[in-house]
């Protein structure tokens, strides 16, 4: 398909979680989805591995019941102090922005199996166990992948969300989509066409605030 005229900057200033404006009740079409799949294969990986794989759920029952687990995750989620609403608080600017974040949240934990499209990025692991020490290596040759794939979404006009708030549950998921038991679920990307017209660049902290020269200064 013809993709929207997006500059570079403007497609990695404007990818944002979408939550509320997810359109729940428009089909995405599976070749779509593929297409942006094949954009994510070119992501870098450690040693050229490509040791992802990418599950991607249409199915109206295992997306009901993947929502379920979602729901129960999002809702221990927002009662805990690291929910995103809890953050800031003694920041008014700050605080007002993380209550819109809970909120959109809330809204995704009750109605993610109804987005019709679920994508769950998957990584195997060599040996079939997670390394010790430092796993930097090995979530670095997936998650790029992951971004590529909400990037190239974007760019054909569907939503995206990054979330692991369901791997409170990854096991009972894995068993319910029959993932292997060395293989690990990195994210998961609910998909679906927006409402609205476009998004905008999101506030953020000044460059300056996190920005260190030659060490921690």
């Amino acid at each position: 398909m013809t993709t929207p005229p997006l500059s570079p900057d403007e497609l990695l200033t404007t990818t944002r979680s979408v939550r509320k404006r997810l359109d729940l009740s428009r089909p995405v079409p599976l070749d779509l989805v593929r297409e942006c799949l094949e954009i994510a294969l070119q992501a870098p990986s450690g040693g050229n591995s490509q040791g992802w794989h990418w599950v991607v759920v249409t199915d109206p029952d295992l997306r009901a019941r993947i929502g379920e687990y979602y729901g129960r995750a999002t809702r221990s989620y927002l009662a805990s102090k690291a929910s995103a609403g809890n953050l800031f608080q003694d920041d008014p600017d700050r605080a007002a922005t993380q209550r819109r974040v809970s909120d959109s949240a809330a809204h995704l934990g009750e109605h993610m199996g109804e987005v019709p499209v679920l994508v769950i990025p998957c990584i195997e692991l060599p040996g079939g166990r997670l390394p010790e020490g430092s796993q930097a290596g090995l979530w670095g040759s997936l998650l790029p992948a992951a971004w590529s794939y909400m990037l190239a979404a974007r760019a054909r006009g569907l939503g995206t969300a990054w979330t692991t708030l369901h791997l409170a549950y990854e096991a009972e998921v894995a068993e319910l989509l029959g993932l292997p038991a060395g293989v690990r679920q990195g994210v998961l990307i609910p998909t679906a066409y927006y409402t609205g017209d476009t998004f905008k660049p999101a506030p953020r902290v000044p460059l300056d605030r996190v920005l260190h020269l030659d060490g921690w200064t």
